[in-house]
Parts: C-alpha cells; structure tokens; sequence
C-alpha cells in the first residue's frame, strides 16, 4: 500500500478524514520548510503538500504568490526539494505530495524528475497548469514508476470532463472549491456535496477538496461529505506573521485544531 493510500486507509475499507496541509517550501529556508512538515505530520496531518516555488504561479492568490517569491529568493530550487524529501524520509512516513508547476518540472527534464522523485520518497505530485489533453503523457511515464499523478476537478467541470480526469487520477482527487486562486475566504460554496458526488460516480479514489479552506469549522463541516480537506494559504500567512522562533510551534497548533475538527464524529 502506498503511503498516500495509507493516509486515508480505515480497517473497515472506508476512506479515513485526512488533514492535507499545505507549505511553500523554501519560505522563509529549507531548514525551516523541514521543521515545520515534521511538526505537521506529529500533529495528525497524512499528506503533506510542498510547493515547489516558480515566478508565474497562475493558480495562485496573494498569500501563497508572496510566499513564492520569498523562496525563490532564498534560492530554493526543485533539486534542493527533492534533497529536503529524502532528508525527511528518513524522519517521518507521512505522504509527501509536491505540488509544482510545469514548467520546473519540464526544465529539470520530465523522466529524470519522475525517477528522482520517486527515488528520494515523494508519492505524488499536483501540476495545476498541466491541462488533460496533455497530462496523459506524464501519466503514462509517473504511473508505472509509482509517482501518484493527482488531478485537479474545478467547479466548472461538465460530468464528461470529471469522468475523463478519473481516469488518469491516482493517489487522491483534488476538488477546487471555487472558480479563482487560492487564499483564504469567509464564505464558500454550498453545493461542493454535488460536485463531490459527481467525482464519486468516476473513481473509487479518495475526494479531498481545497482551495479557500481557512478554519476549523470550515474543514469540520466540508469533511461530511469528502475524505480531505486541504488547508494552504491560512498555514502560509501564519509562517509569514509568525516570530521565526515560533512558527513551528503556532503551526503545530493550528494543524491540531483542524486535525481535531475533522476527525470529530
């Protein structure tokens, strides 16, 4: 069983509640981007996503752009990445998920990422700019090295479009709250419980949704009807606001509350 697959494993055969929390790493340094996915994985979080920083992230709203910069600017690169993963794997069995742009990937040279990542411990990756017409060709080269590939569904996929982006999804699938960027809202949509049944009538793959998840209560009510709940822009501003000293600690915190809220019956 994969790692990934583990995360959301129950002995029933049910899908578990998996806290997927989301960092840029690189911000504000590697070393930093260590400590806080291991204080994430102690505080009950399964999948752990790692932003791979890139100039032009279009899916992206303020927060997580900013904190973009900030690793780019401390020099972080994607093989210093995959340098951090293998680290890590030598500390923590939590599923490690980058989520990347195409382009770092393409200029690192596709097959050698693949191989090199699967090598060092990353179990999927998340490439929100790579359409379906053309993810088939990744897929076809990350699935048999055991890289998940993990499909984003949008708000606005017709039924044909979320059948077809099944098909090629493994690991999980990422359902996008809302139409636009990520960042943190106060209200979001009411009918994601459709959306969700929609994807379920294609794939016997966990349903994680993300995109404007902020507060406990938000993840607590959207976990009745998904198997994830992905939190990124609300983590990323807390390390930005946070004394370097306490970041850990505040992070640490904050992933238990969202740990407990939906692992409550």
């Amino acid at each position: 069983m994969s790692r990934i697959a583990a995360a959301f494993a129950e002995p029933s055969g049910e899908h578990r509640k998996t806290l997927i929390p989301f960092i840029s790493a690189g911000d504000p340094s590697l070393k930093a981007t260590e400590r806080f996915v291991l204080e994430l994985a102690e505080a009950g979080a399964g999948v752990i996503e790692l932003g791979v920083p890139f100039s032009d992230p279009v899916a992206d709203g303020p927060t997580i752009q900013r904190s973009t910069l900030r690793a780019l600017a401390a020099g972080t690169t994607l093989a210093d990445i995959l340098a951090l993963v293998a680290r890590l794997r030598k500390k923590t069995e939590a599923a490690l998920v980058l989520m990347s742009y195409y382009n770092p990937i393409l200029q690192y040279g596709t097959d050698r990422f693949i191989l090199d990542a699967v090598s060092v411990g990353v179990d999927g990756v998340i490439i929100p700019d790579l359409p379906l017409e053309e993810a088939r060709v990744f897929v076809d080269r990350a699935r048999p090295a055991g890289l998940d590939f993990i499909p984003l569904v949008a708000p606005t996929s017709t039924p044909e479009r979320i059948r077809q982006i099944c098909s090629i999804a493994a690991g999980f699938v990422y359902c996008v709250t809302v139409k636009g960027v990520t960042g943190s809202r106060q209200g979001l949509p009411a009918d994601l419980d459709r959306l969700v049944g929609e994807i379920r009538k294609h794939t016997g793959l966990p349903v994680a949704l993300g995109f404007g998840i902020s507060t406990a209560a938000q993840a607590r009510k959207f976990a009745h009807f998904c198997d994830g709940v992905i939190v990124g822009s609300a983590i990323v501003e807390l390390i930005a606001s946070a004394p370097p000293d306490e970041a850990s600690a505040l992070i640490g915190d904050f992933a238990r509350e969202l740990y407990e809220s939906i692992s409550t019956k």
